[in-house]
């Protein structure tokens, strides 16, 4: 087990180092919890989620905010933000998201630990609530997770249920972690701090699909996870998501790469986790994003055509050494790989009536077996 988690090098501001206000909690946790948000150049939130923290009907037993690498403004206003209300701040070089979290809890000793977004929030009993559906017996326990409601930015409830409707809980079978997205939020979970470090914490090279690739890691070190259907935490969507900026899409693709290095295709035991599971799961999105690059005259995919017809192109060439995959599917795969980097491309894709055509063109590329 690694003595300390790999994070960016970081400093404390020194009057953060004794809470200058100490907010009134109604009751202590049932379990010791350290909550640790991440936090870059998100000002405009940060209150909110905060106050959620400390406005908890049970205690945790610490809090941090990890700055991770803000510009000096929005840093500035984050400490201003502490001796008003009186919370720690640790100051990191930015790394990302994952790697702001591990050096918070790194800064930590709680033997459980809650995380939570900058521009999401905790309802009123998620540390209580939590706590309780941990189960007293489980030496092997992993992580808990419960409901979330989903909001607009402003925090307006748009729906109070997500998760359940999206996958299966608790999660029993790696099947079900690899094939789709998982729906196991940070920010809705109670993490053991001995399962979180058994594994290293949040891989820093992701800057999404880090959350799914912790809980699968800890899920295949034999740990146990658990579910409430209860709604802890508000999931607040914005209209600037990064979901499909280009850092995502890097990301993604990192992801991809690795569930193919960690479960390949096995004939012989007939598990066919690459071709059956890992390409139709990524597939899709990473040839439309590829097709909006190479067709759009302007906007974030025209600005970043290189990087997502790049992404495409490395997605084909993991296909093309895939054993299993048929030579018929990857020869289509070749023929979009020339229509995307044709001066024809738009006019080719454009030939396509519709969006939703285009798709389920797409989508029967998803089978790949021979």
């Amino acid at each position: 087990m690694p003595s300390r988690l790999p994070f960016a090098p970081c400093f404390e501001t020194s009057r953060k180092n004794v809470l200058k206000a100490k907010p009134a909690f109604a009751t202590r946790p049932a379990l010791p919890v350290a909550v640790v948000i991440p936090f870059y150049n998100g000002s405009d939130t940060i209150e909110r989620a905060v106050r959620s923290v400390l406005e908890q009907s049970a205690a945790p037993a610490e809090f941090v905010v990890v700055d991770d690498g803000s510009r000096a403004e929005e840093g500035a206003a984050l400490d201003a933000l502490a001796e008003r209300l009186g919370f720690r701040v640790l100051h990191t070089q930015n790394g990302g998201q994952g790697a702001a979290r591990n050096a918070g809890v790194a800064s930590t000793t709680a033997p459980y630990i809650c995380f939570l977004d900058q521009d999401d929030f905790f309802l009123g009993h998620h540390i209580r609530d939590l706590s309780r559906a941990v189960p007293r017996n489980d030496p092997h326990f992993g992580w808990v997770y419960g409901e979330l409601f989903e909001a607009e930015g402003d925090g307006s409830v748009v729906r109070t249920s997500i998760v359940t409707h999206h996958a299966r809980h608790p999660k029993t079978d790696v099947i079900d972690l690899i094939k789709g997205d998982m729906f196991v939020l940070p920010s809705a979970a109670l993490v053991s701090r001995e399962a979180f470090e058994a594994v290293g914490g949040f891989d820093p090279q992701f800057t999404g699909y880090e959350d799914d690739d912790l809980f699968l890691r800890i899920f295949r070190a034999g740990y146990t996870n658990h579910f409430t259907p209860k709604a802890v935490t508000v999931w607040c969507i914005h209209s600037e998501s990064t979901s499909y900026s280009p850092k995502m899409a890097l990301s993604r693709f990192r992801y991809f790469r690795k569930l193919v290095g960690m479960f390949p295709d096995d004939e012989a035991k007939g598990r066919f986790f690459v071709r059956d599971m890992i390409i139709p799961r990524f597939q899709e999105i990473f040839l439309s994003e590829a097709i909006e690059a190479a067709t759009r005259r302007e906007g974030k995919y025209a600005a970043n055509r290189e990087t997502y017809l790049r992404l495409a192109a490395d997605y084909v060439a993991i296909i093309r050494d895939q054993p299993t995959v048929s030579g018929f599917f990857k020869w289509r795969l070749g023929l979009h790989l020339r229509a995307l980097d044709s001066r024809h491309a738009r006019r080719i894709y454009h030939l396509r009536p519709t969006v939703t055509r285009l798709r389920a063109a797409i989508r029967g590329l998803t089978r790949p077996s021979r």
